[in-house]
Formats: structure tokens, sequence, C-alpha cells
């Protein structure tokens, strides 16, 4: 029977904040622990307030819980007492940090988001729930390396039923049939996969649908053979690497790491003109089919988005905008950006859910 490694030093206080939270009736699986310990050694960290955000985004306390969480956080990591529940209306005392224990450090103020955009910038980490469309994702991985869209390219391959004759393979044939030919080889151009560039919104008007959306991005980049993937917000930040790992705790994980704007404003025009200033990322859009996942709430200059869409437009072969208010039949853009990029769109489709997500993108190749 193979021995047991013992716990590193280091990572005994983060499991043993887990088990705190367990004892306190959080429900804290052990990949979410596991995520916990990876995102403090991703953060570094450089301060209390690291680990605190790290909790936050792997551990995912319910929001009514949230001010227990946080007294089990300082007196796990800081030393501080946990006062009694607060039965009466009177103020509750406030207990001092035992001497030598290092003052708490509270996290940033967050700017409230809700069904509207907004163009305030609030910088975030985020938990994901459990999907309930797993049964989507599995039928998209499997049908994806067949439908999704392809392109030729300038390389020739010997084929059955081929375009143009193999000369030299006939050749070659002839050599050692003593000159009998028996049967023309033919070619025929390769085709291989295009490009998916992934654009995510990730601003607080999208605040319902960036779980699944992120869900959706792990499927597709490990299903497709050519994949880029960034969110939207008031950043523009490049997940591809983080989102393209293979366990999807861990690439959801990484992803919440590297976005710092989660639910923050809509500034969707200034987010595509730093995409397309950026020489290498404009090189993704080249001759890819783009996919924007987006409600299109910009609360920026219309014009800015509009002129990015203008030459991303003409960088892609299509550009299809996935909105979760198209889900209803009757949806019509009414902002004045939307309304005005609405042309240059191969479709405008339902992004409500990962499955017509995945409807629609499969769907793209055949439209086209």
């Amino acid at each position: 029977m193979a021995a047991i490694e013992p716990l590193p030093r280091a990572a005994r206080p983060l499991v043993g904040f887990a088990t705190r939270l367990r004892r306190a009736g959080f429900a804290v699986a052990p990949e979410q622990t596991q995520s916990f310990v990876a995102a403090v050694g991703l953060l570094g960290p450089r301060a209390m307030a690291d680990i605190h955000a790290a909790a936050l985004a792997t551990l995912a306390p319910p929001p009514d819980r949230r001010a227990e969480f946080d007294a089990l956080y300082r007196a796990h990591f800081l030393g501080h007492t946990v006062a009694a529940p607060v039965t009466s209306d009177e103020e509750p005392e406030v207990t001092e940090p035992e001497e030598g224990a290092v003052e708490a450090i509270e996290p940033e103020e967050l700017t409230e988001s809700g069904a509207e955009a907004t163009a305030t910038e609030a910088l975030a980490g985020r938990a994901f729930a459990d999907l309930s469309e797993a049964d989507a994702l599995r039928h998209f991985r499997r049908a994806a390396p067949g439908r999704l869209p392809r392109r030729t390219s300038r390389r020739l391959v010997s084929r059955r039923r081929g375009d143009r004759p193999d000369m030299r393979r006939a050749l070659r044939d002839a050599v050692r049939r003593d000159g009998e030919v028996v049967r023309l080889p033919q070619l025929k151009r390769r085709t291989r996969q295009r490009r998916i560039l992934l654009l995510i919104d990730v601003s607080g008007s999208m605040v319902a649908q960036t779980d699944a959306a992120l869900r959706f991005a792990h499927t597709l980049a490990r299903s497709a053979e050519r994949v880029e993937i960034f969110t939207l917000g008031t950043r523009l930040t490049r997940i591809t690497r983080a989102i393209g790992r293979r366990h999807q705790g861990a690439a959801l994980a990484a992803a919440s790491a590297a976005v710092s704007d989660w639910d923050g404003g809509t500034r969707l025009g200034d987010a595509l003109a730093a995409f397309l200033a950026v020489p290498r990322y404009a090189g993704f859009a080249r001759g890819a089919a783009v996919v924007v996942l987006s409600d299109g709430l910009e609360r920026g200059d219309p014009a800015v988005l509009v002129g990015a869409m203008e030459r991303l437009s003409r960088l892609s072969w299509a550009v299809l905008w996935l909105s979760p208010l198209a889900a209803d039949p009757n949806y019509e853009p009414r902002t004045a950006a939307m309304a005005a990029i609405r042309p240059m769109l191969a479709r405008l489709g339902d992004g409500s859910s990962p499955g017509r997500i995945a409807a629609e993108i499969l769907g793209l190749a055949r439209a086209a």
C-alpha cells in the first residue's frame, strides 16, 4: 500500500479554512478546495487581500452568508474572535485582533450590477455554479469536429475522388509496374477548420449568462482545432490558455483569476477597438468565424462600436452575434449601436443558453 504524501506546510492553512467552513455548514466540495489552493498559488499571494479574493472566487459563499464567511476568514487567518449572533437592536461589539496579529485588509468595494448595463468599471473575482445543460455540451463536443466551419487550404492531398490528376504519384506507380498505369491518382485541396474567435461580454447586464458562456467556452476550446477566446467588459482579456485547460474546474478557476472586470460596466466599443489595435489580436480575426456573446447594451459611444465592427466584419469570414434577448422571437435591436451594426452581421441569433449557442455555431457553416 502506497504511503500518503503529507500535505505541504504552505497549503495546510488553506485546507484548514475549507474544513472550518464545512464544519460551519458551508457546502465546500473537495474540487473547490483544490481550486482555492491553486488560485492562491497563482496570485502569489502578495497580501492577505489576495487570499480573501481567491477564497470568494473558488469557495463561493452564498450571498446571505457572506458576513459569516468573512468572520470565519478573519478568525482563521488573522486570529479574530468570531462574535456570537446579535439578538437585539444594539450594535455588535467589534473584537480587536490579538496582539501580534495582522490587521485585516478588507476587499475593495465593488460596484453593484443588475439588469442594466453601466459604464462603471468593477473589478472582482467570480465563482461558477453547476450547469444543467451538460448534455448539450457533450453533444456539441461530439459534433464539433465535423460541423464547425471549414476552409480550403493550399495544400493538396491524395484522394480517391479529386479534382486534378496526381502526375508525380502516377509516374512512381508506372515505374513499379513496368510503365503500366492501372489507375490515375487524384489530388484535392485539404480542408481545415476555420479559427473560431469567441468574444464574451462579462458586464453586469450579462451576469445571468456569464457562467454558462464560460462553460461553453471551455467545451469549445477542447473541441475546435483553432480557437481564440476573449472577455469584453470595461477591459479586454485574453483567456484562451486559461480556459483551454483539460479539467473544467481548473479552467474556470484560472479564467476567474485572469479576468478582473466581472459584472462591471459595458464598453464594448472600446474593448473591440483595443482588440483591433493589437496586430497579433487583429490577425486572429482574419478569415475567422467571429462569435460575440453579448446583449449589445452599450453605454459607451455608439460610433466607437460601429467603427470597430466595420473593421472586424471586413477582416473576418463571418460575424455571429448571439444575444440572450434574441430568445424572444419578436426581438428587434433598439439601441443605436445594435441597429447600426445589424447589417454587418451574418446572423443575430439566440444566446440565452449553451444549447442555443451550440446550435447557432454548428448551423453557421450550413448558413454560409
